[in-house]
């Protein structure tokens, strides 16, 4: 059942940081409007408070990873892509308790249902780079 409401939490995580990309809510603005949602008592909601305030706070230097690891300009990039990635990298950076594997899989579904039709390839290969990166080098396991 956890893991069930940790993704729920990412499918929501997506939609708010595309939120702020387009309209610049900040944190608090975010927070409360998803907690309305009825959806929002099924999700883990420690996880999704944690990851919104790691990414907000770390975006720059999430930034900074896609575009070094990325084939595309960030600027070229869709709000939802950006989203995924700007999560999946705050998980790699963050949270060594989820596996590298479970961080890129949950990803890429995230991108087969929320993004452009092969947005998900791209994701993958940027998120397979970074793992290599953000993890090896802690002496973290990818597997």
């Amino acid at each position: 059942m956890a893991a069930k409401s940790r993704q729920r939490a990412r499918g929501l995580l997506v939609k708010a940081l595309y939120q702020w990309q387009l309209a610049g809510h900040d944190y608090d603005e975010l927070i409360a409007q998803y907690a309305e949602l009825a959806e929002f008592a099924r999700i883990d909601q420690v996880y999704f408070r944690d990851m919104l305030r790691r990414v907000l706070d770390d975006v720059e230097a999430l930034d900074t990873v896609i575009s070094r690891l990325a084939v595309r300009k960030l600027d070229q990039l869709d709000a939802v892509g950006r989203g995924i990635l700007l999560l999946a990298l705050s998980e790699l950076k963050a949270r060594p308790d989820i596996p590298t594997r479970v961080v890129i899989n949950e990803a890429v579904e995230l991108a087969k249902r929320f993004g452009a039709a092969d947005s998900f390839k791209f994701v993958n290969a940027v998120l397979d780079k970074a793992a290599k990166e953000l993890r090896e080098r802690d002496g973290a396991s990818t597997v």
